[in-house]
């Protein structure tokens, strides 16, 4: 480009509006950012995967495999199947049984899920095949229970990276959405066919500690997923909202969310009079605390309860306000 050429974009651009600058460079830094948490979210999700990949490969080689066990879901009816055919390795099975599964979950959920689940289990079955994990211990007992912890830890783990490595739950997902079922009642359906085939093929006792192994990845799932904190979320109904407003913000560090209301029918007939509705996310440790303090303020409080398994967003951990 000629010097002249040169001089005059430079020119151009030093006498450019300020307003249309700073607009342009607010639009590049927002595209970065968004960039940069892209980037990390999948960094996250990988780095979830790897562990879940890792951890439900221990379980399975250091507890479940060497002791015949299975578990529930896809990953028992191949452990099932390997059991009756060994001359077939295992990770070819937990490939070839959850691709039903993969597509239905790719017309279902989405192009990603199914991606991120394809990966998991191919992922999973190389390293059933390849890493030489150490057989831990041939107690029974033991076997159901770590077991089952380090494989349900996998799955957890696995699930918040945005995939899965076995596939029950994306059928149980589409029946309930065809059938009256809950996706639970499902599972549970699914899985009394599988240790019942289990109890035929291999024996009763075998079946029963591999109900045993299910149980205690099934709670271990529900740990990973909820967290540690379970939280729960609690609804106030009272005439002093003000006080009681003041009190979880200040006292108690939370954030909440204020609704405008009217009575309706309660313990003192029919009232119309106008309220405000108190919502906070608080921890279970925190109830007993909360609903004293409430009772301090307004003992004819109405307050509801219910679980939350997990939150996005908002303010949920424990930070002290300054007072204005």
């Amino acid at each position: 480009m000629p010097v002249q050429y040169k001089i005059l974009e430079f020119i151009t651009s030093a006498f450019k509006p300020e307003k249309e600058r700073t607009i342009e460079s607010i639009k590049r830094r927002q595209s970065a950012k968004r960039l940069r948490k892209q980037a990390k979210k999948y960094v996250s999700d990988g780095f979830l995967m790897l562990l879940g990949v890792l951890s439900a490969g221990f379980g399975l080689q250091a507890f479940i495999i060497p002791n015949k066990f299975i578990d529930g879901g896809v990953m028992g009816i191949s452990l099932l199947t390997n059991s009756q055919i060994e001359e077939i390795p295992l990770s070819f099975f937990i490939i070839v049984f959850n691709i039903p599964f993969l597509l239905l979950g790719y017309r279902q959920i989405s192009k990603v899920f199914s991606l991120k689940s394809i990966i998991a289990i191919t992922a999973l079955a190389i390293a059933v095949a390849v890493i030489p994990y150490p057989i831990i211990t041939s107690d029974k007992v033991l076997v159901a229970v770590f077991g089952g912890f380090f494989l349900g830890a996998g799955i957890g783990l696995t699930i918040r990276g945005g995939g899965v490595i076995d596939g029950t739950e994306v059928l149980a997902i589409y029946l309930s959405r065809r059938f009256s079922l809950s996706v639970g009642d499902f599972i549970l359906i699914f899985n009394i066919m599988i240790f019942s085939v289990a109890a035929y093929l291999l024996t009763l006792e075998v079946a029963l500690y591999s109900i045993l192994t299910y149980l205690s990845a099934s709670k271990t799932i529900d740990f990973f997923l909820e967290g540690i904190e379970e939280y729960t979320g609690v609804t106030i109904i009272s005439t002093h909202s003000q006080q009681i407003m003041h009190m979880i913000q200040n006292k108690m560090g939370r954030g909440l969310t204020v609704y405008t209301g009217r009575k309706g029918f309660g313990k003192s007939g029919i009232s119309n009079q106008e309220v405000d509705i108190i919502f906070t996310v608080i921890t279970r440790l925190e109830i007993n605390r909360l609903t004293s303090e409430i009772t301090r303020i307004d003992p004819r409080a109405f307050i509801v309860m219910q679980s939350i398994k997990d939150t996005r967003g908002g303010m949920v951990k424990k930070i002290q306000l300054k007072e204005k």
